[in-house]
């Protein structure tokens, strides 16, 4: 694995973070099947699948982070570049996200590990030998750790997981987004796409909660918003009942969180201080802001995206571990060519 390396007087948290949002790159992505997946009353998740080369194939599961869906340009890119290593790729919306908004009356929140759990019952009933590889990024990331760890019957086709930037503290995490120097860029940034998925459950469900106005930080719309429709008593019921940084020492499928050491989200010494399961391996290069991860010079993948190629890498490795599994034949097969 090549390591981190941002350009020279780009090394910002900050800017990476801006840098990698902006940058879209080629996101062409080849026709996909639509799945709508139950999830009680009314509420649908939908979820776009780019099928494999062979139905042998491992699946891999991506999950997208705050304000995204499946067409953020980060899903589009990785799910082309693992489809044309003939893996099959999974790309969920989160409840009213994307192509998905309209099919729920409320919203997803960090806590929405049963969601995740629908997903994945859902797959194991439609594809019941493929393995199963899940990825979370950003708030998907902590999600996908609480999942994992907060002790519910998980698959046995589920093999490994990667969490990318995940906000394991999410009280520390929107605190942090919601105050400080680069505040209103971000929020005005993040506020934008939330409040239009408010107006669209608005306009979907007219009898649905909404918060009066539009809040203008994250941290308030957790208190206006999220809290309340999650069902919590208010703002710190729910980071405390909802953050994975408590569970992470319970998780038993192999799994690795990459996190920069200076996300401008999600504070370092959280992870310096959290006792993590024999099966978490953390990777936490010095720099790369949040999901930003600009490198100096083009990686093997054409591009300087490093996290790209991370993930890329990450599901290969995790393809020639599993060789020896149930399953592994087909893991096996889908490894890629030499680097």
């Amino acid at each position: 694995m090549i390591p981190f390396i941002p350009p020279a007087g780009l090394s910002s948290g900050v800017f990476q973070t801006i840098l990698g949002s902006q940058m879209t790159g080629d996101t062409t992505i080849e026709d996909r099947r639509v799945h709508k997946i139950p999830l009680g009353g009314k509420n649908l998740l939908l979820c776009l699948e780019l099928p494999a080369k062979s139905e042998k194939q491992p699946l891999v599961v991506m999950i997208h982070g705050m304000g995204g869906c499946s067409e953020s340009a980060y899903m589009r890119r990785i799910a082309t570049r693992l489809g044309k290593r003939g893996l099959g790729v999974f790309m969920v919306n989160q409840r009213g996200s994307g192509p998905g908004m309209g099919l729920s009356n409320s919203l997803w929140n960090g806590g929405s590990s049963g969601d995740l759990a629908c997903v994945v019952e859902y797959l194991t009933h439609v594809f019941p030998a493929r393995p199963v590889l899940l990825i979370g990024f950003s708030l998907s990331g902590n999600i996908l750790l609480k999942y994992l760890g907060e002790g519910r019957a998980i698959p046995s086709t589920v093999h490994a997981a990667l969490s990318v930037n995940p906000p394991v503290d999410l009280k520390a995490a929107a605190l942090a987004i919601s105050s400080g120097r680069w505040s209103r860029t971000f929020n005005r940034y993040y506020m934008g796409l939330i409040n239009r998925q408010v107006r669209a459950i608005r306009q979907c469900f007219p009898d649905a909660f909404v918060p009066q106005g539009e809040p203008s930080t994250i941290y308030d719309f957790d208190v206006a918003y999220t809290a309340r429709v999650g069902g919590f008593r208010n703002v710190d019921d729910y980071y405390e009942k909802c953050s994975a940084a408590h569970l992470l020492d319970r998780i038993v499928v192999p799994t690795t969180v990459l996190c920069s050491r200076n996300d401008p989200f999600v504070p370092f010494d959280i992870f310096q201080s959290l006792k993590m399961s024999l099966c978490v391996v953390g990777e936490f290069p010095e720099g790369g802001g949040h999901m930003g991860y600009i490198a100096n010079k083009k990686l093997p993948t054409g591009d300087r995206r490093w996290m790209d190629y991370f993930v890329c890498e990450w599901v290969a490795d995790a393809c020639r571990i599993e060789e020896g599994a149930p399953g592994g034949a087909a893991l096996a097969s889908a490894e890629p060519g030499a680097k």
